[in-house]
């Protein structure tokens, strides 16, 4: 017999411990999923606004071909040999620069930036880390380090490697040309210089997905590479939510800002949920890692997980879907747009491709953020079977970064609803 809602709360709290997140005051049970749809326990279908990880579509049927017909044949660990690997690094680098043509694939974006991390070490010799303060790259006991919005409590004392420096706001400090953000970095380089430790590198998410996503122009990031590169550090781009296509305009996050990192990681979207990360380099630095490092991944680059991953790199050319993330993009900032014009709530529009929202304010003039707002939105949003989320410092912009099959007719389900919405809500 099923479990009720109640009783998956109480067994979850039970057996997975407590203070495990849920989505929504009323959390969602699904069962089933297909391209952009979800559906619970109870039939009823939902559109899906929030989820990169089913990147081409939740049960993608390439996808799911391939996981099936390779999991019937072999699956093992690397240090046995096998081509899939091989194809799917082939595949992957050919679509980056030259300089990133070297990786090692892990389970997850986490162990990923972990190891992104210990490369920067291996090569510049020093411990500094610079990241923003509105991001999140993970929860390994290092790369948990680099969040303020969910600082642990207890660790091993790794946070005296890690400055911070402002996250890019393009609504309320605007930042045209990015030297701002450089001038930041090159202030806690010296920092980290002065206090002994040595700068190593600089983590960001080139689109800056967890800081909500500032209009910063392309090549935005020149600058700050530019100070990274003169300080002796790497720079490291966290491609986990914004890589892929995401962005519309190219395949990498990176590429749209106008740089290219010494290292690169990635997870999430990889192999379309099935349990992916990888780090790409240049032989060098990949060499330097495993010269100061004794790493394997048992199940990481696993010939099921690349014949997913493959299959996911298969789907996005053949289904043209970056070029839709840019046609279905541009619509979806069209119309939140004209929900700007009639809602004085949303204080900004802003994304690329298909990564788009809208920051809540309670006013435009002061520009404070409404966060309850938001999230009474986003309730509401669930109960009229539409799924996305928040995020940014304040928590008060609309999060909506669908699968990459989104339409625009799905669009216009999502806008309708949210006409609605916003029309029966005030802020409080």
């Amino acid at each position: 017999m099923a479990r009720t809602t109640q009783q998956l709360l109480e067994d979850r709290a039970r057996l997975l411990g407590p203070n495990v997140s849920t989505f929504y005051d009323n959390p969602v049970h699904f069962v089933k999923g297909e391209g952009v749809w979800l559906w619970d326990a109870d039939g009823r279908k939902y559109l899906d606004c929030y989820n990169n990880v089913p990147h081409v579509g939740h049960c993608n049927p390439r996808v799911v071909e391939a996981i099936c017909r390779q999991a019937g044949k072999l699956n093992t660990h690397t240090r046995y040999l096998h081509e899939g690997i091989i194809e799917y690094l082939e595949k992957l680098t050919d679509t980056m620069a030259p300089s990133l043509n070297t990786a090692i694939l892990t389970c997850t974006g986490s162990e990923a930036n972990d190891i992104a991390l210990r490369m920067a070490e291996a090569v510049s010799g020093k411990r500094g880390i610079i990241a923003t303060d509105a991001t999140y790259h993970g929860n390994t006991s290092l790369v948990s380090q680099l969040s303020r919005s969910n600082v642990p409590d207890v660790g091993f004392g790794l946070d005296k490697y890690v400055r911070f420096v402002n996250a890019p706001d393009s609504y309320r400090y605007p930042d045209t040309d990015g030297q701002h953000f450089a001038t930041a970095v090159t202030e806690q380089i010296d920092v980290l210089e002065k206090d002994g430790i040595g700068f190593a590198t600089l983590i960001v998410c080139p689109f800056f997905l967890n800081e909500g996503f500032p209009d910063n122009p392309d090549g935005w990031l020149r600058p700050a590479a530019d100070a990274v590169r003169k300080a002796g550090g790497l720079l490291i781009c966290d491609e986990v939510q914004s890589g892929f296509g995401r962005t519309g305009t190219h395949m990498w996050a990176h590429e749209k800002m106008g740089i290219v990192p010494d290292i690169m990681t990635l997870g999430k979207p990889m192999a379309n949920g099935h349990p992916m990360g990888g780090v790409v380099a240049d032989t060098d630095i990949v060499a330097a890692f495993r010269q100061g490092y004794r790493y394997f991944n048992t199940f990481g680059g696993n010939p099921v997980s690349c014949a997913a991953a493959i299959a996911v790199l298969e789907e996005l050319e053949e289904a043209e879907l970056v070029a839709n993330a840019k046609r279905v993009g541009d619509y979806a900032r069209t119309r939140m747009a004209a929900l700007k014009e009639k809602y004085d709530y949303i204080g900004d529009v802003r994304g690329s491709g298909l990564i788009f929202g809208a920051e809540m304010v309670c006013d435009r003039i002061t520009k404070d953020p409404a966060s309850d707002f938001t999230d009474r939105v986003i309730n509401e949003m669930r109960q009229r079977g539409i799924i996305h989320s928040k995020l940014g410092r304040y928590k008060n912009t609309l999060k909506i970064r669908p699968p990459m099959p989104f339409s625009c007719q799905n669009a216009d389900l999502l806008f309708d609803n949210l006409d609605e919405v916003l029309g029966t809500l005030a802020p409080s």
